[in-house]
């Protein structure tokens, strides 16, 4: 760009780029992406956690398409579940694996149990699943926050919109 002078920390000769820099290139670059999906039959976190209270192992979920950018997601990436307009929660994904193959295939992502409510954030219906980029998806909630109000009430403040 010219015109535009760009500040450069003085450096002698032959010398690295600050540390801090190529640290913050290599964070940003491995930032995992995660996978955002409705949760059908169930309205609340304590539905899908009563549907599946007797599995110790990781739970699996089923889906059709599986995605093109598995070692993205398998990093570290989350699947975050939509309840009724809203995202409440997510699991760590643990793998991701392709049953069958041609027009009859499915995958399934397989999850952590743990499930890590996050900050209730509005989500328009979609089919199937969609990725979530690190910056679009909601913060955690800590203990405290998650246990503050009833769910009843939690549940209103969401529906209009006040939480």
């Amino acid at each position: 760009m010219r015109g535009v002078e760009r500040f450069r920390p003085p450096r002698e000769p032959g010398v690295a780029a600050p540390r801090c820099l190529a640290a913050r290139a290599r964070y940003l670059a491995r930032m995992a992406l995660h996978i955002i999906k409705l949760v059908v039959g169930c309205d609340t976190i304590e539905d899908l956690l009563e549907w599946h209270k007797d599995k110790s192992q990781p739970w699996v979920m089923h889906t059709r398409m599986t995605p093109k950018r598995i070692d993205e997601v398998l990093d570290g990436g989350s699947l975050y579940r939509v309840f009724k307009g809203q995202v409440l929660c997510r699991q760590k994904i643990l793998a991701i694996d392709t049953i069958g193959s041609g027009p009859a295939s499915r995958c399934e992502v397989t999850v952590d149990p743990p499930i890590i409510r996050v900050a209730p954030q509005p989500r328009r219906a979609f089919q199937g699943w969609r990725y979530l980029k690190p910056e679009d998806a909601p913060p955690d909630l800590t203990e405290a926050e998650s246990a503050d109000l009833p769910p009843d009430l939690a549940r209103q403040l969401r529906e209009l919109g006040a939480w």
